[in-house]
C-alpha cells in the first residue's frame, strides 16, 4: 500500500514473472512501483503533514506541481516532497548546491531548512518562497544564469555526472502495461546506444558545474532580477548539457527562433555548430519520452504525446512538434 518503507517490505515475496502467450517474460509491478505510481496530491499532503507541517497548514498549501516532486507554497515557503525514498539523497545534494551557489554570488533559490526531512522515506526540503515575478522569464535571463554557473570551479563537495539517461528505465517500469512493450524496448534500445556515444564525445567547452535542466521555466524573475531555481540536477558534466536545452527547445517544443537567436547571442555561443549537439539532443529526446510514458497510465493525454514522440523518432521526423508535458 502507498506509504510502505522498506522496513515494512521486508519478507514479502515478489511475484514470479508470468509468461505470455507469445512467450515472452510479462512484468510485474513490485510494492514499491504501486506506492510510486500512487504518488497523488492526496498523498503528498499526508506526507506534508508527517513532515511537520500543521495539518491545517499542510490541507490548505497550494499546490504548485505534481511531478518528481509535489511541490507546495504555504506562507513564506515552497516545500517540495518527493515522489520516491529514492530520491532523498538528490535531495541532500540540491540543499547543498543552493548554499554553495549561495556562497559563489549566483542568484539562485535559498533553502529555509539546511537538512532532509523524511515522512515515511519520502524527502521533504524547505525553502524560501520567491517574490512575485514581475514578468515571465526570456532566454537571454538564462543565458546570463549560465555563463554564472558555467564559470565556476566544481564544488569541494563534488557534483555527481549529468546521467540524462538514468531515470529511463524507472519511467517504463511505471508506464507498466498502459504502453507498447515495443515502444519501451525501442526507447531502451535508443538508450543504450546514446549513453555510448555520449560518452566518447569531445567537448568544446571545458566541463564543469552544469544546471542540468536549463530552460526560462527553471529561471524565476523576481524585483531584484532573475534567480536560478530546481537545482536538483546539477552535475559536473560537459556545459553543453545547458545549452543544447535550448535548441531542442527550439526544434522540437516550437521555440520561436529568434528567441532562442537571443539566447546565443547572450551566452556567446551556439551548441548546434558542435559535432557531439546530435548526440545529446538524441539523448535527451529519448529522456524526454520515457519521462512522458510514467504518466500514461490513467492519463490518456499522457499516453497520446508519449506515442505521438515516439513515432516521429521512429520515423526520425525532427519537424514534428512536441506538446510540453
Amino acid at each position: 500500500m502507498p506509504g510502505d518503507t522498506p522496513r515494512r517490505n521486508a519478507g514479502r515475496r515478489t511475484p514470479a514473472p508470468r509468461t505470455r502467450g507469445d512467450g515472452t517474460r510479462a512484468r510485474v509491478r513490485t510494492v514499491a512501483d504501486v506506492s510510486e505510481a500512487a504518488f497523488t496530491e492526496r498523498r503528498a499532503r499526508a506526507l506534508l503533514a508527517r513532515a511537520g507541517v500543521a495539518a491545517p497548514t499542510a490541507r490548505d498549501a497550494t499546490l504548485l506541481a505534481l511531478g518528481e516532486n509535489a511541490v507546495f507554497a504555504t506562507g513564506g515557503l515552497v516545500v517540495k516532497v518527493g515522489r520516491h525514498a529514492s530520491l532523498a539523497d538528490r535531495a541532500r545534494r540540491e540543499l547543498r548546491v543552493a548554499t554553495w551557489l549561495a556562497e559563489s554570488g549566483v542568484p539562485a533559490v535559498r533553502p529555509a531548512e539546511a537538512e532532509v526531512a523524511l515522512a515515511d522515506g519520502h524527502p521533504v526540503t524547505f525553502w524560501h518562497r520567491l517574490p512575485d515575478a514581475v514578468r515571465p522569464a526570456a532566454p537571454e535571463d538564462l543565458a546570463g544564469l549560465l555563463r554564472l554557473v558555467h564559470a565556476l570551479p566544481a564544488p569541494d563537495f563534488g557534483l555527481p555526472p549529468r546521467e540524462l539517461l538514468d531515470g529511463v528505465e524507472r519511467w517504463l517500469l511505471l508506464a507498466g502495461e498502459a504502453i507498447d512493450p515495443a515502444d519501451a524496448a525501442y526507447l531502451r534500445e535508443r538508450r543504450d546506444g546514446f549513453a555510448g556515444a555520449a560518452a566518447a564525445l569531445v567537448p568544446h567547452l571545458p566541463p564543469g558545474p552544469v544546471h542540468g535542466d536549463a530552460l526560462p521555466r527553471n529561471v524565476h524573475v523576481g524585483p531584484d532580477g532573475p534567480v536560478l531555481v530546481d537545482l536538483e540536477t546539477f552535475a559536473a558534466d560537459l556545459r553543453e548539457h545547458d545549452l543544447v536545452v535550448m535548441a531542442l527547445s527550439r526544434d522540437r517544443y516550437g521555440l520561436d527562433p529568434r528567441a532562442y537567436d537571443t539566447f546565443v547571442r547572450a551566452y556567446g555561443w551556439d551548441v548546434r555548430e558542435w559535432d557531439g549537439c546530435a548526440v545529446l539532443r538524441g539523448a535527451r529526446e529519448t529522456a524526454s519520452c520515457a519521462w512522458v510514458a510514467q504518466h500514461a497510465p490513467g492519463n490518456p493525454a499522457a499516453l497520446a504525446e508519449f506515442r505521438r514522440r515516439v513515432a516521429s523518432l521512429r520515423d526520425g521526423d525532427p519537424a514534428v512538434r512536441w506538446r510540453p508535458f
